[in-house]
């Protein structure tokens, strides 16, 4: 389903009206979601304007996380939220750092926030398993999932998680839960050295 579609369908709004909002005939609207016709450059920018979605949205296939970033923004529009404080989260991508990270006054956008970092996250676990056909450590991604359904509020997994990802250099140094983690990954880094990991 390409933007165009999923926005029309989003905003409830008809074929017709959208060609009539635009000053052409419904033909065009149902070419253009056919994929028969691209939609003329000088339209995106009304489009734009119309939804307060970004052009490049109306013509493209969209992935899960970019649908729920057009219904954030559809709530954003509709609710006007305002921002009562902000909250540290840790941002893996090119470069893995702390960012604040805004909390509103309504719910339904903190919770549309939470359900794009999730599909994130299920995003970067796909291509994680799909890197190699023949995954040699796809018996790891399996006890990964095992306990995440098991033993997710477990404190001692997220101790864990945390030490693998400052040994790993994958969480900066700087970035850490307090004095008592620092504590157990000394420890921990010290089995791993004592068994020359």
């Amino acid at each position: 389903m390409i933007g165009l579609e999923y926005i029309l369908s989003l905003y409830n709004m008809q074929h017709i009206e959208l060609a009539e909002r635009l000053g052409i005939k419904k033909q065009n609207i149902n070419l253009w979601i056919k994929r028969k016709q691209n939609i003329p450059k000088k339209y995106l920018p009304i489009l734009k304007e119309m939804f307060g979605i970004e052009e490049e949205y109306f013509t493209k296939e969209l992935t899960e996380v970019e649908k729920l970033e057009i219904q954030k923004e559809k709530l954003k529009r509709d609710l006007k939220p305002v921002i009562k404080n902000y909250e540290q989260q840790f941002m893996i991508g090119d470069m893995n750092d702390i960012i604040e990270v805004p909390i509103y006054d309504k719910d339904e956008i903190n919770a549309i926030e939470r359900s794009i970092e999730k599909a994130k996250l299920v995003s970067k676990f796909k291509q994680a398993i799909e890197i190699v056909d023949d995954h040699p450590y796809l018996d790891t991604f399996k006890l990964i999932v095992e306990l995440l359904e098991k033993a997710q509020h477990e404190p001692i997994l997220h101790k864990t998680v945390e030490a693998l990802a400052h040994y790993c250099e994958v969480l900066p140094d700087w970035v850490s839960s307090g004095p008592e983690q620092d504590e157990f990954e000394s420890e921990l880094f010290e089995v791993f050295d004592d068994h020359n990991f």
